[in-house]
């Protein structure tokens, strides 16, 4: 299996952007329904995904795009960087424990939200028009 190219991944902006509303969408949907409890640190990362899904719709190579989306993908990294990092204090202590399901799992779950969150900006700050 080969992996994409970056000119391969240009030519989808706008499907990786939507993807990353309908991640955003899917998870407020799920605490909305009581489905997971109430967590400031998930509420902000989602949050963070789903603006940066938009940013990525606008013109990426926009100063003030670039800026804002900047701003919001530091606040979402710290934040998913603080939480995981409480995973580890608790893996460390022993006290970790993985729950009914593993991949509702916080420590799991702000992973994920670091390599998405990293991906997106990157992405946005790399991306540029395709040539015809």
């Amino acid at each position: 299996m080969q992996l994409p190219s970056f000119e391969q991944l240009i030519r989808y902006r706008i499907h990786i952007a939507i993807l990353a509303i309908v991640i955003c969408a899917f998870t407020w949907a799920t605490e909305l329904l009581g489905w997971v409890y109430v967590c400031p640190y998930c509420r902000t990362q989602r949050t963070v995904i789903g603006l940066l899904g938009l940013l990525l719709l606008a013109n990426p190579q926009h100063w003030l795009n670039r800026w804002i989306a900047s701003s919001l993908a530091v606040l979402g990294l710290v934040v998913a960087a603080m939480q995981h990092f409480n995973g580890w204090k608790k893996i460390m202590s022993g006290k970790f424990t993985w729950g009914e399901y593993w991949y509702s799992n916080a420590w799991v779950l702000s992973g994920c939200a670091i390599f998405i969150i990293t991906g997106l900006i990157l992405f946005l700050w790399s991306w540029r028009p395709v040539s015809k």
